[in-house]
């Protein structure tokens, strides 16, 4: 099978690091992705740093591409008007193509047209400052990414690992994705709604934070988690233990406990023949109906089409008869 091709557009100003994101995590998938990297005019290009960029391919092979991404440029280099060079390579781009853009990438999907009427986001400190230029443009601030369907938009540059490990488990499942995140050692899921600024992003190993809670909550997932029994475990009141959770997670404890659940559930849908409404008690939410309520809801699809989805395609392989050696 033909791997799905990534084809990464390095323009004027690309930050290295964001530059490197998507084939870092999309070769950490096992084959599944060719990723391919270019200039809008064949040549080097300056980055954000202090050396330019030579790339091995030209704007010719956007138009082969099935997911085209847009690293982020460096903030005083962000287009207000597309270069000639720029908006022809993007036109070469086929209809239907994912789209996908690293933080200040969003500018040049933004400055071509490709945003408007949609949401979209961009890194926190130029949200103003993009909603003034694109005001077409429906900007979310607050979040780690948006997925719009063929258009995906990441705030800053540990975010890029986000939508990029979030393409992986949309396209093949959250075991692939699991694996491709151990091999770049990063958390396998942040959700995207996540608050990209939060004031303590690490929190500190001491008594005092919400840390040990959090994986013994994870310990726990089945049973009734509210509030007030987080609050006792961490040993401190309401008030202090949900200020301190969200300092730390940038999520409420009940948004935090919904996140993990559906992670939970979408890893026993891959994996076993449990039926929903066990899979439901095993994660801890109400029932059947629950869990179909809130995986719609994060993801839009119900528990069975997702099980047929990535459990499906693994099974088949499984079933196929050894291919005889010697």
């Amino acid at each position: 099978m033909q791997p799905h091709r990534v084809v990464v557009l390095a323009l004027d100003g690309v930050y290295p690091f964001e530059l490197g994101i998507p084939a870092r995590v999309f070769h950490a998938a096992d084959g599944r992705y060719e990723v391919l990297t270019c200039s809008a005019d064949g040549g080097p290009v300056r980055s954000g740093a202090d050396f330019s960029v030579l790339v091995e391919h030209g704007p010719e092979i956007l138009r082969t591409a099935d997911t085209v991404v847009i690293p982020s440029i460096a903030p005083d280099r962000v287009p207000t008007e597309l270069s000639g060079p720029v908006r022809a390579a993007l036109a070469t781009i086929r209809p239907g193509t994912r789209l996908v853009s690293i933080c200040t990438g969003a500018y040049v999907l933004a400055a071509a047209g490709l945003l408007d009427g949609r949401p979209a986001t961009t890194h926190w400190q130029l949200s103003d400052h993009f909603r003034h230029l694109y005001p077409q443009v429906r900007v979310t601030p607050d979040v780690l990414f948006v997925d719009d369907g063929d258009v995906l938009t990441s705030s800053g540059a540990a975010s890029g690992i986000d939508v990029c490990l979030h393409i992986v488990r949309a396209d093949h499942g959250g075991a692939v994705a699991n694996h491709a995140a151990r091999a770049c050692v990063m958390p396998p899921f942040r959700d995207g709604g996540q608050a990209q600024y939060v004031e303590q992003p690490v929190p500190a190993p001491t008594a005092t934070g919400t840390a040990a809670t959090q994986q013994w909550a994870l310990e726990h997932l089945d049973e009734p988690l509210t509030l007030a029994r987080l609050a006792q475990h961490a040993g401190m009141s309401l008030r202090t233990f949900n200020r301190r959770f969200r300092d730390e997670t940038g999520l409420s404890p009940g948004r935090w406990l919904i996140q993990q659940r559906l992670l939970r559930a979408r890893q026993l849908l891959e994996t076993s023949d449990l039926p929903v409404d066990l899979v439901a008690g095993q994660v801890g939410f109400a029932g059947g109906a629950s869990l179909r309520q809130h995986l719609h809801a994060a993801i839009g699809v119900s528990p069975q089409a997702y099980r047929r989805t990535f459990r499906a395609p693994r099974a088949a392989e499984e079933k196929k008869p050894a291919v005889p050696t010697g």
